[in-house]
């Protein structure tokens, strides 16, 4: 049997736009980054093939494909157990082009420093057959922000090559929306309900990318799939670093998020056009700096949005819409300023 492999970019007109990626060895080529959406729709290969069983409305697979979209070329994917790895993976089904190995929540980012660490020995016994081969991973943010953070600042303080990837749907959505270090201040779940003893989670959302700055490794940024060309730009930089990388992907869920399955995308600029989820992305060379619409608003402050028309379209929020609660959405609102205008302190390109 002969294996056709993966031809050469841009792939041929006609030929299938799904097709599992095969590289010769000593293959020493690079996926150019495209950004043309025509293009890219007829021509890129996603590494999601189709037939997962993740939800309508579900963010997720988009940020997979924008992130393969930026792939360079041989690339390795560790998926942590959540609603991507469940959804895309049932037995005997993948929807994986690519090599792919599930693990537990707690130990995507290990399993990726072990697999970087065997392509490194593979490497320096001449035994790969690849100038390169780049080591992804996906994980939600149960087995990012909480169970698998330990492995993961472990991973980032050992400098391993790895690119992590965060699709942050804010709950634990795969087991039945519970709260998550990731689920922002009163948002309601099946473990913080919105009542009248709680309105909803009582804490703040833990600031991850901020946490990873703090490890000083060589590149971390945020995005969403709504932003796509920034999204790209950042996983192609993230993969180009030599050391770790860590993006930070909001991920809307329209079945724990409670908003209809058609607005997903737009939910996703409301979180940015209100400033509750800014785009920048940090290096040690250049710091803080803004990025897409939020280096635009920072230049332009009356293209604020108030929070009000992030939370206005989701069920989780909807109590805070009540007039009886007018001041804790106010004080959402006094927290994603405080949050905002820090970030225009630190970003070096933002207006002075």
């Amino acid at each position: 049997m002969v294996v056709k492999t993966l031809p050469e970019f841009p792939v041929k007109k006609g030929e299938p736009a799904y097709k599992i990626w095969i590289f010769e060895p000593g293959w020493k080529g690079e996926i150019p980054l495209n950004f043309n959406l025509r293009q890219v729709a007829e021509q890129k290969r996603s590494a999601l093939l189709p037939g997962h069983r993740l939800c309508a409305g579900c963010a997720a697979p988009i940020v997979v494909k924008l992130a393969s979209f930026a792939f360079r070329g041989p690339t390795i994917v560790v998926n942590a157990t959540g609603c991507l790895e469940v959804a895309s993976t049932i037995f005997p089904y993948t929807s994986w082009a690519v090599p792919w190995i599930h693990n537990a929540f707690e130990n995507a980012a290990s399993t990726a420093a072990g697999v970087e660490s065997a392509i490194k020995a593979l490497k320096k016994t001449g035994r790969l057959p690849y100038e390169h081969v780049d080591v992804v991973v996906f994980a939600g943010d149960g087995g990012t922000f909480d169970i698998g953070f330990q492995a993961l600042s472990g991973m980032a303080e050992r400098g391993h090559d790895v690119l992590y990837i965060l699709y942050d749907n804010e709950a634990y959505m795969n087991t039945g929306i519970q709260r998550s270090g990731g689920t922002p201040k009163y948002a309601a779940t099946t473990t913080s309900p919105a009542g009248e003893v709680i309105p909803g989670k009582p804490e703040s959302k833990k600031p991850i990318a901020d946490i990873m700055v703090a490890h000083r490794i060589p590149y971390v940024a945020t995005a969403t799939p709504a932003h796509w060309m920034d999204f790209m730009k950042k996983v192609r930089k993230g993969l180009e670093v030599n050391g770790p990388g860590f993006i930070h992907s909001l991920s809307s869920c329209d079945r724990g998020w409670r908003h209809d399955n058609a607005i997903s995308i737009e939910v996703l600029r409301r979180a940015v056009d209100t400033c509750y989820f800014p785009l920048w992305e940090w290096t040690p060379e250049t710091g803080y700096m803004l990025t897409d619409r939020s280096l635009v608003i920072a230049r332009n402050p009356s293209l604020k949005q108030p929070i009000e028309r992030f939370v206005e379209v989701q069920g989780r929020f909807r109590h805070l819409m009540k007039p009886e609660n007018k001041e804790k959405l106010k004080e959402l609102q006094e927290y994603v300023d405080k949050v905002w205008e820090d970030l225009l302190k630190r970003a070096s390109n933002a207006p002075k």
